[in-house]
């Protein structure tokens, strides 16, 4: 936040020394909101690494193909047994309307967009099929800072078929 000396010496609001504060407190602001948005883009694909690493077979050295696109799979059903339970207390009762909309629909728009991604263009995650890249990932600890140790690719199942 800007300094002010002289808080009294502010009384007009059109005055330029107010329009000068205005201006770099919205810059401030923009900022701000830069670095969040940085931060929750990190703790996404930070989740998604940390998800590949805790299911990585054991003694594996390299994934083949067979396996990256079984694990790739696999993520992709993650929400599965959630959007059974959801759909299991929607059945049960009176009610006409969905407890759980809000939830329901973020999962399967991600799943959605997650499937397109795999089909076109490529998910973006760790080549698992890479011995460099599996060191990484098994040394990889979950913290957000070393996530520049990543050398992210696209795989998408073209690739892997």
């Amino acid at each position: 936040m800007p300094k002010v000396k002289n808080l009294e010496k502010l009384k007009h609001p059109n005055s330029r020394r107010m329009l000068s504060l205005t201006k770099k407190m919205c810059k401030q602001e923009k900022k701000n909101n830069n670095k969040l948005g940085t931060h929750i883009k990190q703790n996404l694909v930070g989740e998604k690494i940390m998800w590949f690493k805790e299911r990585l077979p054991d003694g594996c050295i390299i994934l083949t193909k067979e396996q990256t696109l079984e694990l790739i799979e696999r993520y992709l059903t993650r929400f599965d047994e959630e959007l059974q339970q959801i759909a299991l207390k929607n059945s049960i009762g009176q009610r006409k309307n969905r407890q759980h909309a809000s939830r329901e629909d973020v999962i399967n728009i991600t799943k959605q967009k997650e499937r397109e991604e795999f089909e076109t263009c490529g998910l973006e995650m760790p080549n698992l099929m890479d011995h460099h890249e599996m060191e990484v990932l098994k040394n990889w600890n979950g913290e957000l800072r070393f996530l520049q140790h990543f050398k992210l690719k696209r795989i998408s199942k073209k690739h892997l078929t």
